[in-house]
């Protein structure tokens, strides 16, 4: 989780390091470092707190020149956030330095043996032990760096994303994966390392993706060289031209990225089934559901993993898929599942979703259900990401870069390929009718501009806001396919501002929450007309003659909620199936206005990063 940049060429070091880590600081911001090689002098700078207090500090001390330059924010697991636990870290010698993504589980066993050869460590980090280890390798046994990592890294057990240097052969960085992501940029005599591929977009739309277990040898003036882990063996490097450009990963005019986010879902949404929802030709069009579809249609059981805000629309696909193509669908905690000895059958589906690819819980439950001889199916966004590799078949989102950390388009792209794969299922089934299917696929189409007249309701959900910042509690219901929706809208609020929130299901709510329920509590209610509304209707009651205050989500015209709820928030009105698409926007404008009114950090809540590569 945490953020990786190394560069190696002949232009200065340091602005791309820091520009490079405040893009990434999606991927953890507690602490924040940076090395530079200058004239036979390695200097260090590191400090607790974010990538601007890493610049001032680095100005103030004088560390900003240099040709090679590793950077790195944290997202801390071993040690608290502090300046002695920040990357990089030192070997004993000083010679050697490292930056690393991931956790070294092992750490501790290791860590004893090396004291009792006289190392001596400094911070709490697994990190420095790696180091050491490679260090104490490269010594005793009079091997080269790129050797004595490799060696190194056949002792430990865990997770790593690294970038190694040694100040005795400033030429080289030797970089290394296994479960954490890793980019190299290819450039003219010149060479970037990232997390991922957005702090060196404006440098090259080269890259080459390390697959796990592999390292590379990357020295100026000569080809990149990259090896087995395992067994040494030579592979030749794959450089990809990148499909990114500068202005997905800016700004561009909005205060933060999840409110340009949340913008953007009217394009995402369209990106995500274009060249797949072909209304002319009343076909959907996915070929990794063509190449499978006897796999998939014939399964006996869908299992979908998944975590957090992809766990949300996980469960609409269960409504939609259980709806339309009639095959029993559960859905799990990718944590819980790998852990609790799941019952799996070479006749089940999994579908693994995540945003970033990379999520561990999630990877390691597909691979558990590869064990199994289950058909394992990826929904992610990040082309090349590790899911996007492991999985059977899959289908991207296309929801473009997500950095802000409270997911807002990849929800919603999410659910569009969800819904995609349950139209191309029940039509081959024959579970819809010809009219049902155009009727479905026509709404689909339609939605892009039905999120946009919802982004219109911005105003009125600030107003909204301003009245209920400073609430301590927050109380989300919905019935059916707007159940998820308000996990999903709990979620967000607990993210970002900081209150405490539940989502809920509405008729659950008499067997526990009720008793939550005063003047003091905003309640907020998805009510639109199809898909229980009624039922809705006396939820909403119960709640106010308990007296607290109710938002409610109704469908553009409706007047029978209107005169029962404190507020109401207008939506244009779709299909029951459809209707998370639309219902969970001014949820997610609620959650970001009450967090800027809060004075919160939207885009970098804390104790969160974006994408989750540890336990």
């Amino acid at each position: 989780m945490c953020g990786i940049v190394g560069y190696i060429g002949s232009k200065q070091a340091y602005p791309i390091v820091t520009k490079g880590l405040e893009r990434l600081e999606y991927r953890g911001y507690d602490s924040a470092g940076i090395v530079l090689f200058d004239t036979d002098t390695i200097k260090l700078c590191k400090t607790k707190g974010k990538v601007a207090d890493l610049k001032s500090k680095a100005e103030l001390e004088g560390v900003t020149s240099g040709n090679i330059g590793l950077g790195h924010t944290r997202w801390a697991t071993h040690g608290v956030p502090n300046d002695v636990n920040a990357h990089p870290h030192y070997s004993n010698s000083g010679n050697l330095v490292i930056i690393h993504n991931g956790i070294i589980e092992n750490y501790g066993a290791i860590k004893k043996a090396l004291q009792k050869r006289g190392y001596h460590f400094e911070s709490d980090t697994d990190t420095e032990v790696l180091v050491n280890l490679i260090e104490d390798i490269k010594l005793n046994e009079d091997v080269k760096l790129g050797k004595a990592v490799q060696i190194a890294l056949n002792q430990v057990i865990g997770a790593y994303a690294i970038a190694v240097f040694d100040k005795t052969k400033p030429d080289e960085i030797i970089a290394a994966k296994l479960g954490s992501p890793l980019a190299i940029g290819v450039g003219e005599d010149e060479f970037f390392i990232a997390s991922d591929a957005s702090p060196f977009i404006e440098y090259t739309n080269n890259a080459i993706y390390l697959e796990d277990e592999q390292m590379a040898i990357i020295r100026i003036g000569r080809d990149i060289k990259v090896r087995q882990i395992k067994d040494d063996k030579a592979v030749a490097p794959y450089v990809q031209e990148l499909q990114l450009n500068l202005e997905q990963i800016e700004k561009n005019g909005y205060d933060h990225f999840m409110l340009k986010e949340i913008h953007e879902q009217p394009e995402a949404i369209k990106d995500t089934y274009r060249g797949r929802l072909r209304i002319n030709d009343g076909i959907i069009k996915m070929a990794g559901i063509e190449d499978n579809i006897e796999r998939l249609a014939n399964a006996q059981r869908i299992i979908i993993v998944a975590c957090g805000t992809s766990w949300h629309a996980g469960l609409v696909a269960e409504y939609i898929f259980e709806d339309l193509i009639r095959i029993p669908v559960e859905v799990e905690y990718a944590s819980e599942f790998r852990y609790r000895n799941p019952v799996i059958t070479p006749n089940d589906v999994v579908i693994a979703i995540s945003q970033s690819g990379e999520t561990a819980d999630t990877l390691a439950a597909i691979k558990l259900a590869k064990e199994k001889g289950a058909f394992v199916f990826g929904v992610c966004n990040v082309v090349g990401s590790s899911i996007a590799r492991e999985t059977h078949a899959g289908a991207y989102t296309h929801a473009g870069p997500e950095i802000g950390v409270a997911s807002t388009k990849a929800f919603t792209t999410q659910i569009t390929v969800l819904s995609l794969i349950a139209l191309k299922l029940a039509q081959y089934k024959g579970q819809l009718s010809a009219s049902q299917f155009r009727e479905y696929i026509a709404e689909m189409e339609a939605i892009p501009t039905k999120v946009e007249e919802c982004l219109k309701v911005d105003a009125h959900v600030k107003y909204i806001s301003s009245m209920y910042k400073d609430s301590r509690n927050f109380l989300y219901l919905g019935r059916g396919y707007n159940f998820p929706v308000a996990l999903e809208g709990a979620l967000k609020l607990k993210e970002i501002s900081y209150i405490h929130a539940e989502g809920y299901p509405a008729a659950e709510m008499k067997h526990g929450p009720i008793a939550l329920i005063d003047e003091h509590m905003p309640v907020v209610v998805i009510a639109t007309k199809k898909g229980h509304y009624e039922k809705v209707i006396s939820n909403i009651q119960e709640i106010k003659s308990r007296k607290a205050k109710i938002i409610a989500v109704v469908t553009k015209g409706d007047t029978e909620v209107k005169e029962m709820a404190d507020h109401v928030i207008e939506v244009p009105e779709t299909l029951e199936g459809l209707a998370p698409l639309i219902t969970t926007i001014p949820l997610q404008l609620l959650s970001y206005h009450i967090a800027v009114m809060r004075e919160c950090n939207v885009d970098q809540p804390r104790n969160l990063a974006k994408s989750v590569t540890v336990e």
